[in-house]
């Protein structure tokens, strides 16, 4: 029974660590205004759509330059950056574990909010190294 707890304890601690990366910031969310925490949440819930600067801003109750600085000023990136890495990781989590007969780069990019299979092709190679087509077929 010990070991249950201690497990569950080390899964919960394992998954807010995994939070906090995915939001990719060292300080803690606690130190980030609650407006950044709000953008956050909001591009995490609706990456897969097709979302503005004006959008985050709006979901956030801010103007879009206070979002741009905050995302600047805590992470050290833009928010459509923001939400690019956050599409990129998403389809790549769904490319590692899609089945090739059925699942396409085109459909899982566009499932992803990527409206442009080229430009999310080069976007991906940019950051895993290969191309999404290789990742799908080695799934």
């Amino acid at each position: 029974m010990q070991w249950n707890k201690s497990l569950i304890c080390f899964v919960g601690q394992s998954l807010r660590e995994l939070n906090r990366m995915m939001r990719g910031n060292d300080k803690t969310t606690a130190q980030q205004p609650r407006m950044l925490r709000r953008a956050l949440d909001f591009i995490h819930d609706n990456s897969h759509y097709d979302i503005t600067i004006r959008d985050i801003a709006s979901a956030s109750d801010v103007t879009p330059r206070a979002i741009q600085y905050a995302f600047r000023e805590h992470l050290n990136t833009t928010p459509l950056e923001y939400l690019r890495r956050i599409r990129l990781e998403r389809a790549h989590r769904e490319l590692l574990s899609a089945d090739p007969a059925f699942d396409t780069v085109t459909s899982i990019a566009g499932r992803c909010g990527f409206s442009h299979p080229g430009r999310f092709s080069s976007a991906y190679k940019q950051v895993f190294g290969t191309e999404p087509s290789r990742t799908l077929r080695s799934s």
